[in-house]
């Protein structure tokens, strides 16, 4: 990072702490500073910065939905170790996770840009291999997304076959094929709403969290409360152990529970992927980060708590006929109405999650396309004349999405998916940072957020929990797989690796350089802007 590139966040940071922040002549002054620094990163500024700091947090926080993805991801805890694997197969990986989020958090705070881990990669890798690290973690991190977009709406899809299945007392009971429909139908409306101008984005994460903390909220309570006779003891509840998944090592059962939280912490990336829309972005992204991680662990360890409390029996749940097992728990606890009611809460929550991560998805593809480095990247770099979104990434994110939802007719659908989407994203996350604590030890010139010298332990941490979480997730759930048990998260994963490998050896390696700069490199070529920081007028950027 340049000289220039250090004034112009510490401008941005320090406007934001001046009387007056949110007037409009602040405002603008924040948003010249942001568009200054992302112009020395590289980049025209080509989104409307919308999000405030609250609003960053929110749909960072928003995008983890946390009592949507509890309740879809119940059945690994309860297959490896029951009660234990409830409580500590949450908590436990939540700590590493926080490295992760931590030194994320970092690098977004130091280079703030929808481009965010690959640019993070190619800036930090020494500059002959610049390229490669980028590509590698682009098309990790563009898997990943899309894989998680699906697993989101997939479920989202189970739990309404869920209710229908309550409401009408087992008289419908859909299939693999109708829940298929229902996910296709999902992607459509997901791809309207992400398809919205970025205003109307920044405001419904607002409503996003208030219901997502609400139902949450909501349902730690009712499950503790009325839970009545069926309340388990505090000793079962915290130590109660049971090994349902045919592995004979119990020791590795338990460690398969952690499939659940490694699912729902992700997507916290997201507030990188929208700092071009965001005010003030290398204070407000590292903040949000933090924050959306820290409530997500949080809230999420609670609900489970409450949720083991409430357990009377785990045999029962895994052997209900719902696509669910929180919804069987939910309908012990509070019969049918209740059961419905909060339910239909939790369907909501997903439901925003979906969107939330639409929108995540649709700007690392953007950012990528800008790069040219997808195919048919002059279509998916586009920007909508009106919206000033790019609507042609989001359809295409829904497109690849409703592909890979074909696994729905798998058995084990939800492990293919949230394995690939792990696996895919925090690849992603990990490659930048161990590049940071190698090759690029010197490279970086750190923004507001910094972990000073703590960045090395740190990042050591999170490289080795990432590379213990992958292996652990490619695992079939169960001991001798079938075509039908099979975990199909290496099939995603490989398919797109040789894919882009090819793609690497025969051409990109001879053009692909690395992220693109789509202004010139000096001053006055992003824009004109008054003395109070208003925009005048845009220059046109020559193309390279």
């Amino acid at each position: 990072m340049s000289v220039d590139e250090k004034k112009a966040v510490k401008t941005s940071t320090e406007t934001a702490h001046e009387p007056g922040y949110g007037s409009d002549e602040s405002l603008n002054a924040i948003r010249h500073a942001d568009d200054v620094l992302l112009a020395k990163l590289g980049y025209k500024s080509e989104f409307r910065r919308e999000f405030s700091l609250i609003e960053t947090i929110a749909f960072a926080f928003s995008i983890m939905g946390v009592v949507a993805s509890v309740s879809s991801t119940l059945s690994f805890p309860l297959v490896s170790g029951g009660h234990v694997g409830m409580v500590f197969g949450w908590l436990i990986p939540c700590f590493f996770v926080m490295t992760i989020a931590a030194s994320l958090a970092e690098l977004t705070s130091a280079m703030p840009t929808s481009a965010g881990l690959y640019y993070f990669s190619a800036k930090l890798a020494p500059p002959r291999w610049a390229p490669l690290a980028s590509w590698i973690t682009g098309w990790a991190n563009v898997t990943g997304q899309v894989a998680l977009v699906c697993s989101i709406d997939f479920t989202c899809a189970q739990m309404i076959v869920t209710a229908l299945n309550v409401g009408s007392d087992g008289a419908i009971n859909l299939g693999a094929g109708p829940t298929f429909g229902i996910l296709l139908a999902i992607l459509f409306t997901h791809g309207i709403v992400c398809s919205a101008a970025t205003a109307v984005i920044a405001r419904l994460n607002i409503f996003y969290v208030i219901v997502n903390v609400g139902t949450t909220i909501a349902a730690i309570v009712v499950l503790l409360a009325c839970s009545g006779d069926q309340r388990v003891s505090t000793d079962t509840a915290f130590t109660m152990f049971e090994n349902n998944t045919g592995w004979s090592n119990s020791g590795w059962a338990f460690l398969l529970a952690f499939t659940s939280p490694m699912w729902t912490l992700t997507g916290y990336d997201s507030a990188a992927h929208i700092s071009e829309e965001t005010a003030n972005a290398a204070r407000a992204a590292p903040i949000a980060i933090l924050v959306g991680v820290g409530a997500t662990a949080s809230l999420g360890w609670l609900l489970f708590i409450a949720a083991s409390f409430a357990t009377a029996s785990v045999s029962q749940l895994l052997g209900t006929d719902l696509p669910l097992p929180m919804g069987q728990l939910f309908l012990n606890v509070l019969g049918k109405r209740g059961m419905l009611a909060i339910w239909s809460l939790i369907i909501v929550v997903q439901y925003v999650t979906g969107a939330a991560q639409g929108v995540d998805a649709s700007r690392v593809v953007f950012a990528f396309a800008r790069d040219n480095a997808l195919p048919g990247s002059r279509w998916w770099k586009k920007m909508h004349p009106w919206t000033r979104t790019p609507v042609n990434a989001v359809w295409l994110v829904m497109a690849l999405a409703g592909i890979c939802g074909i696994l729905g007719f798998s058995e084990t659908a939800l492990s293919s998916l949230a394995g690939a989407s792990v696996i895919g994203l925090y690849v992603s996350y990990v490659t930048p940072i161990f590049l940071r604590i190698t090759s690029g030890r010197t490279r970086l010139h750190p923004g507001p957020f910094t972990l000073g010298k703590w960045y090395m332990p740190i990042g050591i941490v999170a490289v080795a929990w990432v590379s213990f979480i992958v292996i652990l997730l490619v695992f079939p759930p169960e001991v001798h797989p079938t075509a039908d048990t099979m975990n199909y998260t290496v099939v995603i994963i490989m398919s797109v690796f040789i894919f882009a490998s090819l793609s690497w050896i025969i051409s990109a390696r001879k053009w692909f350089k690395g992220p693109v700069k789509t202004v010139e490199d000096r001053d006055g070529t992003i824009g004109d802007y008054d003395e109070k920081g208003t925009r005048v007028e845009e220059k046109s950027v020559e193309s390279r």
